[in-house]
């Protein structure tokens, strides 16, 4: 018997572990409770949720082709070479195949893994399915990690060029195994289901997810460029959710915009060009959690940005998360990520910088919040994406860059549509007024919306000063 170990990678089509799993012979699957693990990792209970509805999906996907999967529990990864090692002797397993995963502490899982069923004359193998180029595999002339990502992509493209990473077959029914598939729970305790309101935005299983990537290649791709930043427009994939569990796969979505784009990278659809490059953003951020460890450990990727002074705002920081911050765009975006577990990418920017920046709160608390509460909460993109905002990460926006949540309200929200859809108290303003609802004067105290917490001038200013007072990088790594 053999085993495939199902983590981020719930789906039948183009999974490279399965497929190696299935040609040595009859195989089962496991997928592992650990809800400690979960909760130390600030995983939301709708992306947990999420999870175990793919799951069912994928067990009778597998069920088909007489694959049985099976459910054991682990409070944490500590304990899963003890779960896995009684569960291969059990079964008599010969080998055990995982797609790898990427992080400090998923490495150290596997290794422990690895080194536990091997004592056992279990082999263990690993394979490259989540990315498109091995993390270590894309480095400078110099030979380390890359640090700008039009740098990183521009190697990618010359890879990509030459060798496009294929397809993986789909397995063929197996002969039936004495083993019955174990029940999927419907819940787990610590993870309280979300609403059916959010479940029915995000539809579970593989056809779902090649259903949303279809219709995009179909008939959005080519417009992604121009529509992709209107949070009021369906501008976006709606795929990142599925990405991140692994229910479609980053080459199946490339696949599918190059065939929209005649096999083109560089030329071409601007949108799918645009698109791609956001495949490219993913797989960037996850080289750079593996190149630079210290950022799976809430470091800031720049070691001077450390001794920002970030203000202890407890009541700012629980206006932010409540969205009552009185700027409405901030407080429709965060609507929307409480009600929906997605947020709009653009958004993600305009609140990350106005969290870090007008609010000066450290960006670790909204990095948390948000993982707290995306349904495609992904440690590498939303670390890179929180850092790229807070001017602490790679490739960052530079500090004197402070987004203005009013000019990018006016400009991406000009209708106030979408601030009037997560904002209904809101809707008796006009498109001028909507924006910022206190300098209509007379008109204030509109249906109970706050005042804005914070002159947005001078706390640039102060972000200005806290930044403009940080030790050069150069002074940093002598005294380290």
């Amino acid at each position: 018997m053999h085993l495939i170990w199902l983590r981020t990678d719930l789906r039948l089509h183009d999974n490279t572990a399965l497929a190696a799993a299935c040609q040595r012979g009859p195989v089962a699957a496991v997928y592992l409770i650990t809800p400690e693990q979960w909760l130390a990792h600030d995983d939301a209970p709708c992306k947990v949720d999420f999870w175990l509805r793919n799951l069912q999906h994928l067990s009778q996907a597998l069920g088909k082709l007489n694959i049985p999967l099976l459910i054991r529990h682990a409070a944490t990864w500590d304990q899963v070479p003890a779960a896995l090692g009684k569960l291969c002797r059990e079964l008599s397993v010969e080998s055990v195949h995982v797609n790898e995963e990427y992080g400090i502490h998923e490495s150290r899982r596997d290794a422990a893994v690895a080194k536990a069923l091997e004592a056992d004359g279990v082999s263990f193998h690993s394979y490259l399915d989540q990315l498109f180029f091995q993390p270590g595999s894309v480095l400078t002339k110099t030979g380390t990690y890359f640090q700008v990502f039009s740098q990183f992509r521009k190697v990618c493209y010359t890879r990509l060029h030459s060798a496009l990473p294929r397809l993986v077959a789909t397995p063929k029914a197996q002969a039936p195994v004495p083993l019955k598939s174990d029940p999927v729970p419907e819940q787990v305790d610590g993870f309280a289901p979300p609403s059916e309101t959010l479940r029915a935005l995000w539809p579970a299983g593989e056809e779902e997810a090649r259903r949303r990537l279809d219709a995009f290649a179909d008939q959005q791709i080519s417009y992604y460029k121009d529509e992709r930043d209107f949070p009021a427009k369906p501008g976006t994939s709606q795929l990142s959710a599925y990405l991140a569990a692994g229910v479609v796969s980053p080459r199946q979505c490339l696949h599918a915009a190059l065939q929209t784009n005649q096999g083109e990278f560089e030329s071409g659809d601007i949108g799918a060009i645009t698109w791609i490059n956001e495949l490219l953003w993913r797989e960037f951020y996850k080289h750079i959690l593996v190149g630079y460890p210290r950022v799976s450990r809430h470091r800031a990727f720049r070691p001077e940005t450390e001794a920002v002074a970030w203000r202890d705002a407890p009541k700012d920081l629980a206006a932010w998360q409540q969205a009552r911050t009185g700027l409405p765009i901030i407080d429709a975006a965060m609507r929307q990520l409480l009600e929906t577990g997605w947020m709009h990418n653009r958004l993600r920017m305009v609140v990350a910088m106005f969290l870090t920046k007008n609010l000066l709160i450290d960006w670790r608390e909204g990095e948390r919040f948000f993982m707290r509460h995306l349904i495609d909460g992904d440690l590498a993109a939303n670390n890179g994406g929180w850092q790229w905002s807070s001017s602490t990460g790679t490739d960052s926006a530079p500090y004197f860059r402070i987004f203005s949540p009013l000019s990018q309200s006016e400009k991406f929200d000009s209708e106030g549509v979408f601030i009037k859809h997560w904002l209904p108290e809101l809707a008796a303003l006009n498109k001028k007024e909507v924006h910022n609802p206190e300098a209509v004067g007379g008109l204030f105290g509109v249906a109970d919306y706050p005042r804005a917490i914070v002159d947005l001038k001078k706390s640039r200013e102060r972000a200005l000063a806290a930044f403009r007072s940080l030790p050069s990088r150069q002074e940093v790594a002598e005294h380290e």
